[in-house]
């Protein structure tokens, strides 16, 4: 008796629930992150990147069948393309960004951390000169405050994406960082480090990617 259309979709479906994993993931980022799992969201830092000092932990799991790619969108907060905080206050400054996070098996062991393996391509670069930070009145692309921006790439956040090119993270100390509140009330895997874009106060957004076989 050859299957039904219904029959073959509802075995396909079982056979993929059974393969798929369930992961759990914990992120700490200055100041905000999403997670997408084959190009779609897993998570989404729930301080919004507007909120000063935006500092906090996000914990929570997915659901992925191996092999998968994950893909961290990770941002400093800037008032403008200046690169700039507190602009106009005493305060006035580049900002400075980090992230940190890993993703556990159902076993409790890591199945990736962040680490130098990632590769991560910065898409908002501000200022190009940091004398900017300097500047009485910054306008954002004019003199010293130029940037730098571009659009992600389509499909960076899936397995088939070409990524050759893209360059490897930039690893950074916690005391480099200085994390905040949130980072301590998770228990960090030894291997997980803060990763960014080549220069912690001018790489404001960034794209970060990993397969997991």
């Amino acid at each position: 008796m050859k299957p039904t259309l219904a029959a073959t979709a509802l075995f396909t479906l079982c056979a993929t629930s059974l393969s798929a994993e369930t992961f759990s993931a914990d992120v700490w980022a200055d100041n905000w992150f999403e997670m997408r799992v084959n190009g779609t969201q897993a998570a989404e830092d729930r301080v919004p990147i507007t909120t000063e000092r935006s500092f906090n932990a996000d914990s929570f799991t997915f659901d992925a069948e191996r092999p998968f790619t994950i893909g961290v969108v990770a941002k400093d907060f800037i008032e403008n393309d200046t690169g700039l905080e507190y602009i106009g206050t005493r305060r006035q400054q580049m900002g400075d960004g980090g992230v940190i996070f890993q993703i556990m098996g159902e076993d409790g062991a890591p199945v990736a951390v962040s680490n130098g393996e990632w590769q991560c391509l910065v898409i908002h670069t501000a200022p190009l000169d940091k004398t900017c930070e300097s500047e009485t009145d910054p306008v954002a692309g004019e003199g010293v405050c130029a940037f730098d921006i571009s659009p992600e790439p389509e499909g960076w956040d899936e397995t088939g994406f070409d990524a050759s090119d893209w360059p490897q993270a930039s690893v950074y100390s916690a005391a480099q960082v200085s994390p905040k509140m949130g980072y301590d009330d998770v228990t960090w895997s030894e291997s997980a480090e803060f990763i960014w874009g080549p220069d912690l106060e001018q790489s404001n957004t960034v794209l970060c990617r990993l397969t997991v076989e």
